[in-house]
């Protein structure tokens, strides 16, 4: 990694080395299409800061990101970066309101779009903003904003040839803030985290020496870039490896997401354990549950062994057969997937991290065979990690991160800053875990999700979803307290319902699912402290509404 206080720490040093070494390689595409080299991206980025600049953008404007994954995305990024302007990425599934008030907080004067996002901002009293230009060119608005489509924006670029002048670009340090990153956090109020270079750099930097690939592998990108966990080790990663990111588009169905690989054959992919579970419930439950022989066989250990590494070489050609890693974060992984996925020797990393740590604190190393199933691995390199105010029993305490990649603090608002990172430079993380014999770190939820009984004791709710979500009728489950009582939410796979109750009467089908709902709790509640034991479980009818990275908003269920 680079010496600290130094130019090699910004974003702006990344791509200008990324060209010098990777120039005639491809960058950057939607997957199964044509993709950028580095040296066309590098040129596209050059050319759209000196437009910006030409119009007045200069270090320390807040220039917004609204839109999917895109090489564009990537390429108005690197365009407000290098001018040391500040970008704000706009998670594309925010809603309307939520995106207004990021757009007049951040007093943004210039805007990109994608004709998906732009009905989002019809209605939005504009104050600074000044220029909106889509990034896909989409120009229709039914005359609604005004709007200039990128092509079109970098047509009117100067031209050093031209003028005679050459670019000169602001000169941007490490601890320059490159980023604002709304929060989607679960606990209900959004805070604006201000990330500088350095922050996404070094865990960048770290990420790129864990990984062994080489110039030309491909990422395969899922997730949206504007969340940390994606932008660091799925954009700003294979940039510094030479390696070429394809993105796959909005959200594609397992059927897309395979053809998707096997055109791209990706040796890297970074998910959230929502995918992983999918296709464990859709594509692997399934193939036992159907044959009696390999039920039968995934009754003993060593049978169980030999079956799931059969799945799980399906598995890996799934994903183009070439995989070599899938870094599963953002949220815990059900303990029940992630036995599959290490019996079945299929190649993932859990991380754990947060976006205001840019984001990982722990995670791998690759190749480490101490890393205990159902912990996050070892802290990240240039990170320590500590349990704060340990339980003197379990050594569960307040998880404490502190490194290069810890945010320089929330925009406007000194108080919450203080609260959440101490004066020698320590980020609170609000999480509860301990740190194993050999330097696992095993989280066991937010503190704030903890359920304090009327005898006193803890419940930590995730660890008894995770026995919920195991069962394949399941997409999501809440566990609440209730008048000093236990209860679960649980929001069925109505499909699966369907399939078992195909021909019968709804009165009928209502009673199957009751039968499932109860036979469920009685199992569950066998495995759990009597502390933890659910008094009901409660049918939800429709999807929890959660934030980007697929964790259920809590505060939105947590009355009554």
């Amino acid at each position: 990694m680079p010496e600290s206080n130094d130019v090699r720490m910004t974003l702006n040093y990344i791509i200008d080395t990324s060209v010098e070494r990777y120039g005639d390689l491809p960058a950057i595409g939607m997957a199964a299409e044509s993709a950028l080299t580095y040296r066309e991206f590098y040129d596209r980025i050059t050319v759209l800061a000196t437009r910006l600049a030409g119009e007045g953008v200069s270090k320390g404007d807040h220039v917004a990101i609204l839109a999917e994954n895109s090489p564009t995305w990537g390429t108005a990024y690197f365009a407000i970066v290098r001018l040391g302007a500040i970008a704000v990425p706009i998670l594309p599934d925010l809603p309307e309101a939520d995106v207004h008030h990021i757009l007049n907080e951040m007093d943004v004067p210039v805007l990109f779009v994608s004709q998906r996002q732009i009905e989002k901002i019809y209605e939005l009293n504009q104050k600074k903003l000044h220029r909106i230009i889509t990034l896909d060119d989409s120009e229709a608005t039914q005359g609604v904003v005004d709007v200039i489509g990128l092509s079109a924006y970098t047509e009117q670029a100067p031209d050093e040839k031209e003028t005679g002048e050459e670019l000169v670009f602001p000169e941007v340090s490490e601890d320059d803030i490159a980023s604002i990153l709304y929060t989607s956090g679960t606990s209900g109020y959004s805070k604006a985290v201000m990330l500088s270079h350095k922050n996404l750099t070094a865990n960048a930097f770290a990420a790129a020496g864990m990984l062994e690939v080489e110039k030309g592998n491909v990422f395969l990108s899922v997730l949206p870039m504007s969340h940390t966990y994606e932008f660091t080790l799925g954009f700003i990663t294979p940039l510094i490896k030479g390696c070429k990111i394809a993105y796959a588009g909005k959200s594609p169905t397992p059927a897309i997401l395979q053809r998707l690989c096997n055109h791209e054959k990706p040796k890297v992919m970074f998910t959230v354990p929502l995918i992983m579970e999918k296709i464990y419930k859709k594509r692997v439950m399934p193939q036992i549950e159907k044959s009696r022989l390999l039920s039968l066989l995934c009754r003993f250990s060593f049978g169980r062994k030999f079956v799931y590494k059969k799945i799980g070489a399906k598995l890996i050609s799934f994903f183009g057969g070439n995989l070599e890693i899938m870094g599963i974060g953002g949220a815990s992984l059900n303990p029940e997937v992630e036995k599959f996925l290490h019996e079945a020797e299929f190649p993932y990393l859990v991380g754990y991290g947060l976006t205001e740590a840019s984001p990982i604190l722990a995670g791998g190393p690759v190749g480490d065979t101490t890393i205990a199933v159902g912990s996050t691995g070892k802290p990240f390199t240039g990170v320590q990690i500590k349990i704060v105010d340990p339980d003197p029993e379990t050594g569960v305490g307040e998880i404490y991160g502190c490194g290069p990649n810890i945010m320089l603090g929330y925009y406007d608002d000194p108080d919450s800053t203080a609260e959440t990172i101490t004066e020698d430079g320590w980020l609170a993380t609000g999480d509860l875990g301990f740190i194993d014999d050999v330097g696992n770190l095993h989280i066991r939820g937010r503190s704030k999700n903890v359920i304090v009984m009327s005898n006193g004791e803890n419940v930590y709710p995730e660890p008894i979803e995770h026995k919920l979500n195991a069962y394949s009728w399941v997409v999501e489950t809440l566990v609440v307290e209730n008048n000093g009582k236990l209860e679960a939410w649980v929001y069925p796979d109505y499909e699966v319902i369907d399939e078992k109750t195909e021909g019968q009467s709804q009165a009928q089908r209502r009673e199957y699912l009751k039968g499932l709902i109860e036979a469920m709790r009685k199992e569950v509640n066998v495995t759990l402290s009597s502390a933890s034991r659910l008094v009901r479980i409660v049918e939800r009818r429709e999807p929890f509404i959660k934030t980007a990275t697929h964790k259920i908003k809590r505060y939105l269920y947590s009355e009554g």
